[in-house]
């Protein structure tokens, strides 16, 4: 069975999986507060189908999100032959007393445990506010460019 893009049945091919598990960065994008697009690179961590990322209390995202939560998120490698995960979904935002537990276990994922602790280390002081980004992928789109291309098969232009 090969699902359509936007199937969320892709979560389970090899090239999502791969990327979900990956220490690539997840690039989100939403609409800020002034009505552009933004685009902002992020760690992130994939947990009981839910993509967490998260950001420091304070930063204009927070706002921006809660107004419009609706999101674009892709994951990718430049290959050859490249590798896309694409995600759509609404952001679920929750503030947090301190560290996301999430950032901690992907910090831990992408610069390995002792880097990873020396980084957490240095950012868990008192006071510490953040903001728990989480996705559920209502929508999910994978390039693999040796069965799957753009603008190829059924939902590919969704």
């Amino acid at each position: 069975m090969n699902p359509a893009q936007g199937d969320v049945g892709l979560l389970d091919h090899p090239v999502a999986k791969t990327l979900l598990t990956s220490t690539e960065l997840a690039r989100l994008a939403y609409v800020a507060a002034d009505g552009t697009p933004r685009l902002f690179s992020m760690l992130f961590h994939w947990s009981d189908g839910e993509l967490v990322m998260a950001t420091f209390g304070g930063a204009a995202k927070i706002a921006a999100l809660r107004a419009a939560p609706d999101v674009a998120v892709q994951i990718d490698v430049p290959g050859p032959p490249p590798h896309v995960l694409q995600l759509r979904g609404r952001a679920e935002l929750t503030e947090v007393d301190g560290l996301v537990p999430e950032y901690v276990l992907a910090h831990h994922r992408y610069y390995g445990p002792e880097q990873g602790a020396a980084n957490i280390a240095g950012l868990d002081r008192p006071g510490t506010r953040m903001a728990r980004i989480a996705v559920r992928p209502s929508w999910v789109g994978v390039l693999d460019f040796e069965t799957r291309f753009p603008g190829h098969g059924p939902g590919a232009h969704a």
